[in-house]
Formats: structure tokens, sequence, C-alpha cells
């Protein structure tokens, strides 16, 4: 990610400068603990300073940026602990969801689901990770939508900045994407099949796997600075 210019669009200057300094993030342009200076990003973004900083405190709700005393924002720091409670909440809310989905399932909504999941795979295979992320969040959304399960969407919408940031570091695994495509099939076809302890166990399992490889990546980037 070379360019953080932020481009005029329909949304306001700050919902962009937002979805920039958050994707930057997400994506490893700024790596855990780097320093993020007002002055350098008002010039990397080309905003004013008032901007950067509204961006900054809403960053900071969303668990992807800490204020350090004497030196200002960071990056925030992932964890083990941190991760294993994010796959925890992921676990309990989508495994539910997809069983509800499954029992409440209709031609209609497999077909939607099902759409959304090519549009993931065709992603994939061109290795285009802003767009595996966005739609993996709109899959997310239709599952949650087909269960009926609206509280429990919006819980997961505030950890959606954290789950993306570690999606980025699982969907780099050699060979993910074939796994995860495998991974989520079945549990698509448990929910056409209307068949809910099936689809309850696939996403366990894939929540399981995913949240093995997002704590190995952490482990590993660990070695890699204390080695640094």
């Amino acid at each position: 990610m070379s360019d953080l210019k932020v481009v005029r669009e329909t949304k306001t200057l700050r919902e962009l400068t937002l979805d920039k300094l958050r994707d930057a993030i997400v994506q490893g342009y700024f790596q855990p603990g780097a320093r993020l200076v007002e002055r350098t990003l008002c010039d990397e973004l080309g905003v004013s300073r008032t901007i950067v900083r509204e961006v900054l405190r809403h960053l900071e709700t969303e668990g992807l940026v800490d204020v350090i005393a004497r030196q200002g924002p960071v990056v925030a720091q992932l964890n083990a602990g941190q991760v294993s409670e994010i796959y925890e909440l992921r676990g309990l809310l989508e495994a539910n969801a997809a069983r509800a989905c499954a029992e409440q399932s209709t031609p209609e909504l497999v077909r939607r689901l099902r759409e959304i999941r090519k549009q993931i795979e065709a992603a994939f295979k061109v290795k285009d990770l802003p767009a595996v992320l966005a739609y993996t969040e709109h899959f997310y959304e239709a599952l949650f939508e087909g269960a009926q399960r609206t509280v429990s969407l919006a819980v997961v919408k505030t950890l959606n900045a954290r789950i993306n940031r570690l999606r980025a570091l699982t969907i780099a695994t050699p060979g993910r994407s074939q796994e995860s495509n495998r991974e989520m099939n079945m549990m698509l076809d448990a929910i056409e099949r209307r068949d809910g302890d099936a689809a309850f166990a696939a996403s366990i399992a894939h929540i399981r796997r995913t949240a093995e490889l997002a704590l190995a990546a952490l482990a590993q980037r660990s070695e890699g600075v204390g080695e640094a």
C-alpha cells in the first residue's frame, strides 16, 4: 500500500480518511507499535490535523490505536490473550448464527451466500486482499441477517476492525484460500440442507482453524521482532 492520498468521493473527507488509515493499519502498512505522528499523517493523507486527530480517536475506539503517555498514538499491539478472546467471541456468535441460518434457510438466502462466496474466491485468486476482506464482511452480514441475529451482528461489527486485522494475517498463509473455501462451503452445504447442528460444527471448526493460524502468525511475527 504505497499511496495514502485521499481521493474525494461521495463520503465526507473524514470518512475517507478513516477508511484509508484503518486499511493501512489492517493491511500492515503501519506495523504494530509504530508511532502515528500527526504531522506526518497530515502530509501522507493530504488532510488537516483536525481530521487526523478525529480519525485517530475513532481508531482508538476500534482497538486499532493506543495512546501511550509521552509517546502519543501508536498502532495497537496484538497479543495472544486478546486474539484468543476475539476468536472465542467470534465462535460463539458466528456458530449460533450459522445454526439459526440453517434452521431458517431458504433457496434465496443460500443463493445470496454462495454468490458472495464466489466473489471471495475470485478475490483470493487474484490476491486482492482489500476485496477479500470487504466481501467476507458482506458474507457475515448476510449470514447474521439470514439468521435474524441483528444484535449479534451489531456486536460483531464493533470487532470488525480487529477481526479484519487478524484476517489479513491468516489469509496470507500459504494454501489458506483453498482451505478456507472448503471450510466455508461445508458450512454452506449444511445451511442448504437445513442441518443446524452441522452448520454449527462447521462454523466452529472454521473459527478454531483460523484462530490457530492467527496465533501462529502472531508468534512468528514476535520472534522476528525479537531476532531483529
